[in-house]
């Protein structure tokens, strides 16, 4: 089989595949002289940025996904905005946040931090795969522990959780504009009372 041909094939399954591609997947797809994902995909890459396309391969969720150039995305919002793609409601928001930066995290810490009831919002949260159990605490009464998936590295475009966004980044974007400081100065209060 020609390089050509290959560098084809690793484009089409990139465009087909639902899930991030691996080099598992590749294994179990050719028969024989498996090629190397990562140097097909740096191949592939190289070539989009030469023609200028709208798209390119990133890291994602231990995979690789075709995605569009980040100058596109408000036009892709707006398009999926009218397509009842998953929307998540603030109470949503605000327990998935926790979970990411603070996982493995029980429910308990979540409803302190956020001062309410959280019980739904997890089950919906599981619902959509977003977040998983990750097992249970060692404290009393043995709490399961709540963590974020690959689903959602893919949905939030993530290559792992280590690119969410510091604390020192939110304090600068705080500073830019000190209406969302009001916002995030009540989460601050509430992770107070737990620490």
């Amino acid at each position: 089989m020609k390089v050509k041909d290959i560098n084809s094939i690793i484009e089409a399954l990139l465009f087909a595949s639902p899930d991030p591609l691996n080099q598992k997947k590749i294994n179990s797809i050719f028969p024989s002289k498996v090629p190397d994902l990562k140097s097909v995909i740096l191949k592939l890459n190289n070539t989009y940025k030469k023609n200028k396309n709208a798209f390119e391969i990133r890291s994602v969720s231990n995979g690789y996904q075709l995605v569009a150039k980040k100058q596109y995305h408000e036009y892709i919002r707006l398009m999926l905005s009218k397509t009842g793609k998953i929307n998540l409601s603030p109470a949503a928001l605000d327990s998935l946040a926790i979970i990411a930066y603070k996982q493995p995290v029980s429910r308990f810490d979540i409803e302190a931090i956020r001062g309410v009831d959280s019980s739904g919002v997890i089950k919906t949260l599981l619902n959509l795969q977003l977040i998983s159990i990750k097992g249970r605490s060692s404290g009393p009464g043995r709490a399961l522990l709540y963590k974020t998936t690959s689903l959602f590295m893919q949905f939030f475009g993530l290559k792992n959780i280590t690119d969410l966004p510091k604390l020192k980044e939110i304090s600068e974007l705080i500073n830019a504009d000190p209406r969302l400081g009001e916002q995030i100065a009540v989460f601050d209060k509430k992770e107070d009372q737990i620490n």
